[in-house]
């Protein structure tokens, strides 16, 4: 937390999912725990103590009041002594400069910043109590966890990754020969003199961590890796019943087509991993633009979008939560591409945007896609994609949590980056007269993204959906914004300028 905190800018923004305020006048309200678990097992967050939130109240200079805390000293005394306690929080992840006194017009704040738990220490919960004490956040406050989430939040804390889960009784049977001497060939392709290369199928696999033996009961079998990338269509089905493949073309269409090509669960292949990827990327690149290029008398064929496309599905692969019930979609249109996977983020989003670190739920299939040229090295991913895509000034591909669903969701547009300029000439000179900075937020959002959908604006913004929508209203009505197109597909016009 900064030493200078500005506790108006940060009532400015209004509610959201990473702002709580508590009236706390005689000290610290025993809710205040709830939501030291919920920030830390979402995206972090600051609590206000002496701050009342008017609910009812739609201008942010009326929703909140300060009234200030009685003995600011005490509170921070006994948030310090509560946080060291085992007995109240399992784990203590404040520093010094994380709880503050703030003075403003002699009414003391105590303002508590609460970071985001790293996976290997969440959940985050309090009373000594997993099941009841776990909490997450979302735009409607603090909630208890599910059984699912708190599931995936102990599968994440594992380092090992969740691949290499010992299934019983599926056997080298279970695998798809032809699907296994593919992969095989593509790896003695690029490792011609490689000792794995005259290795029959099982020690293949035992050497990628596809089959394993439990040295403890003598149990040995394939692994969630071995079984998802490279098993048979019906026991794939069968052992995780809650995961379904899905590609999906809805470009180019000609009248009434709800699509114009589609790979599901139809009975045509075996339905593994590594199926689903060979068969999909292809349908993927095959419409990027190829300029001619040569190295000495060889065509180049491989351009950096292409492989930016290839990174994004393994990756889509590789961070997948395959325990839980969900969709590995790929949707293909016209101006983007749409990849969605189960699991929610392990690292922060800006995080990932960076690079240089990278945290597979599933290792073992990461390193097999790595060994056939598909995957970066740690942490160079994502900014392969983005280099990529800014090599072509396309928009930039916006990666989007969404926890509500147990999923996350990239977007990788085929278009121009636009100008930074409003879409449609102002008639009248810039204003900004009447506007909250929550509207002036959405504005600035939508001049620098005019394809986000509704959602994305709200979690862009940080308010709720019904927040947005009504501060949506109140723009469209005053005549700053517009909107063309489908909800899903259309873009926000600008229609005035303001004065930032």
């Amino acid at each position: 937390m900064s030493k200078n905190i500005d506790i108006f800018n940060i009532l400015s923004g209004g509610e959201r999912v990473t702002l709580e305020c508590k009236k706390a006048t005689k000290g610290v309200p025993a809710s205040l725990w709830e939501t030291y678990s919920a920030f830390a097992n979402t995206y972090g967050g600051i609590i206000l103590l002496g701050v009342v939130e008017h609910m009812e109240e739609m201008d942010n200079s009326k929703r909140f009041e300060i009234i200030g805390v009685e003995d600011a000293d005490k509170i921070r005394k006994d948030l310090w002594n509560t946080v060291n306690s085992r007995e109240k929080v399992n784990i203590n992840l404040l520093y010094d400069d994380d709880i503050q006194t703030i003075d403003i017009d002699g009414k003391k704040i105590v303002a508590i910043n609460i970071p985001r738990a790293d996976y290997t220490v969440r959940p985050v919960y309090i009373n000594n109590n997993l099941s009841r004490g776990t909490f997450k956040r979302n735009h409607e406050g603090d909630y208890h966890c599910t059984e699912q989430e708190l599931k995936m939040m102990l599968r994440d804390a594992n380092e090992a990754g969740n691949d290499g889960l010992l299934l019983e009784y599926y056997t080298m049977d279970d695998i798809d020969i032809p699907t296994l001497e593919r992969f095989r060939q593509m790896f003695q392709t690029l490792h011609p003199e490689h000792q794995w290369n005259s290795s029959d199928h099982k020690e293949f696999l035992i050497n990628f961590g596809g089959y394993t033996k439990n040295r403890r009961t003598g149990k040995e079998g394939l692994t969630m890796a071995g079984l998802l990338m490279f098993g048979k269509g019906l026991p794939v089905r069968e052992r995780f019943d809650n995961l379904r493949m899905d590609y999906i073309d809805k470009s180019n269409l000609v009248g009434d087509q709800r699509y114009s090509d589609r790979l599901t669960y139809d009975g045509t292949w075996e339905n593994n991993l590594f199926n689903f990827i060979r068969m999909i990327i292809p349908k993927l690149t095959r419409d990027l633009p190829h300029p001619f290029s040569m190295n000495g008398v060889i065509r180049i064929d491989d351009t950096l979008q292409a492989k930016a496309v290839r990174e994004a599905v393994t990756n889509m692969v590789i961070h997948s939560d395959f325990m839980i019930n969900g969709v590995l979609k790929v949707e293909k249109n016209d101006d983007c591409f749409v990849l969605t996977n189960p699991g929610l983020l392990k690292l922060p989003v800006e995080q990932i945007y960076k690079g240089g670190e990278s945290k597979a739920r599933n290792q073992r299939m990461q390193n097999m896609f790595r060994m056939i040229g598909y995957g970066e090295n740690l942490g160079s991913g994502f900014p392969l994609i983005l280099n990529a895509w800014n090599d072509k000034h396309w928009i930039k591909p916006e990666l989007l949590e969404q926890p509500e669903l147990l999923q996350v969701k990239l977007t990788l547009h085929i278009q121009n980056e636009p100008i930074n300029e409003p879409i449609n000439e102002p008639i009248n000179e810039p204003i900004n007269e009447h506007l909250s900075n929550r509207q002036i937020a959405i504005i600035m959002a939508i001049k620098k993204q005019p394809f986000l959908t509704r959602d994305d604006l709200a979690k862009e913004v940080g308010v709720s959906l019904a927040t947005l929508k009504r501060e949506i209203s109140i723009l469209r009505k005053n005549g700053y914004i517009g909107r063309g197109g489908s909800n899903k597909n259309g873009q926000w016009l600008l229609l005035k300028k303001i004065c930032k």
